[in-house]
Parts: structure tokens; sequence; C-alpha cells
């Protein structure tokens, strides 16, 4: 598994780690069953948040016994981002992990509470050593600009955004701010959401035509193509332990210049638009 710095004083992580969203929808055997196989298969970065109704509990279960090897993040919802409501959002999420830190703690969006109150929280967190770093999520950049403003370089460690072939948006101005400033871009969705690219599209064949030369599967080239960049890592979700391991081994998988070229004539990317996608 390829690793990425998270952060400017960041540790390296896995290129491909974990996303929980609906993870407590399905069956809970199953999902701790593919929690623990993507850990197996090297996906240690496993990300949740307080809105993911009982994911951190289902988490919880997966990661008894293995809490040293893996970097572990989840978010605290704008509307408790406060500075006291931030502290107690997290200690909330660190008593359903059964953990006594977070590696990574995001304020989900942007809300109506002051980036100062919430990044106060987490230098809070971070002497109390609750958390060890923090960023965010479905920041555009005129957000990213003001927190930098309150927050200094090398404070913010990544943002996580809505990213996949069909929804390329960030290569616009999100992943050039935080290549410039040292922050790691975390892609949420990478599969789109249940819209992944037919094979019997022009895109979907394009896809297929580049798995087969690598052995690998279109889903796999797909993180590939979205991890190419130096600052960009991605979570997919697995319904299953055959699934986590598909997403794993992407985690190894290059493509030559010409069949970026070729996913990128396939998907292009499209003007830039007035706001930020999100889920």
């Amino acid at each position: 598994m390829q690793t990425k710095k998270i952060g400017k004083s960041g540790p390296q992580i896995p290129v491909i780690g974990q996303g929980t969203w609906y993870l407590d929808r399905g069956d809970r055997k199953a999902a701790i069953a593919a929690l623990k196989r993507g850990i197996d298969a090297g996906m240690t970065h496993i990300d949740t948040a307080e809105m993911y109704g009982d994911a951190e509990l289902v988490i919880a279960d997966a990661i008894a016994g293995q809490r040293e090897k893996l970097f572990l993040v989840s978010k605290v919802l704008p509307s408790n981002a406060s500075r006291r409501g931030t502290i107690t959002a997290c200690e909330r999420s660190l008593k359903r992990l059964k953990t006594d830190r977070l590696d990574c703690y995001l304020l989900h969006w942007r809300g109506s509470y002051p980036l100062a109150d919430t990044v106060a929280a987490f230098d809070e967190l971070i002497a109390a050593g609750k958390i060890r770093s923090w960023g965010v999520s479905n920041f555009d950049t005129d957000d990213l600009g003001q927190l930098l403003a309150v927050a200094g370089e090398g404070k913010i460690a990544c943002n996580q955004v809505l990213y996949h072939l069909q929804e390329r948006a960030i290569e616009h101005a999100v992943i050039p701010w935080c290549e410039q400033h040292g922050v790691a871009v975390v892609a949420y969705s990478p599969f789109g959401h249940n819209d992944f690219p037919s094979a019997s599209s022009k895109g979907g064949a394009a896809l297929q035509s580049i798995a087969q030369a690598h052995k690998a599967t279109p889903r796999q080239v797909a993180l590939s193509f979205l991890t190419r960049a130096p600052s960009v890592l991605a979570i997919p979700k697995a319904s299953s332990a055959d699934h986590a391991a598909e997403n794993a081994a992407a985690g190894n998988l290059k493509l030559s210049d010409s069949e970026i070229a070729a996913l990128d004539k396939a998907f292009p990317r499209g003007p830039k638009p007035r706001s930020l996608p999100m889920l």
C-alpha cells in the first residue's frame, strides 16, 4: 500500500482508507468483517463522523485490540461546533469508539459558529491528548482561506471533499490550494453515490480497457486515477470483506501517463462550479 503524508507535520498514512457513511444501515457482521479485512490489507485509515448514526459503535467492535495500528478520524457536526460543543462532541465520539484519542478530528462542514471558536476547541483537545491533529470537510477555497487566517500555516491537516470520476470540481482550485499550503485532500464517495460508470458507457469502456491491461478492476483503476496527485487520498466504503480487499489492492496500482490522459478525456472535469459540490 502506498502512503502519503497527511498535513505538513502529520504521519504517512495509506493512500486508500475506509469510509463508513451508511455503514450502520446494513448487516453489522458484514460491516465488521469488511473493516477488519480492510485493516488486514493495509487500509488502516478509518473515517467516520458523529452524523453517521451507529457507525462509530460498529467501528469500535471492528478495531478492538488493534487501535495502535490505526489512523482514526471522526467529525463534529457544525451545529455542535462551538468551543464547548466541539469538546463535548469529541468526548462522545471517543466513548462510542472506545478509544482515548482520535488521530484527526474534522469540522464536517462550515456552520454558523465562528471558526476561531472551533479551532480553539481543536487546540484544547490536542493539548489534552484527545486528538492528534485536526482538519475540515467540504471547505471551498474561500472557507480555507478564512480558516488559514485564523489558525495559521501548518495547522490544517486535511480537507475531506467529494471527488469521483464524474465530479472533478476540486481539481480547479481546491487541490491546488491544499497543495500550496500542505493540506492533504481526502476524497469521499470516490465511486460516486450509486452512479459508478456502467460498463456499457463510454467512460466505463475506458475503465474496463485499462483495468484489463493491469489485471485489475474498474473501481481499482478509478481509485488510482483519483489519487494520482501527491496530496490526494481516498476513503471508499466497502459493504463486504471482498470489496474491502478489492479497494485495498488499488493502493499499489500505478497508471501510465497515457492511461491517465485517456481517463481525463473520458471523464472531463468540466468548468469550475460556482460552489463546491458535496453530499
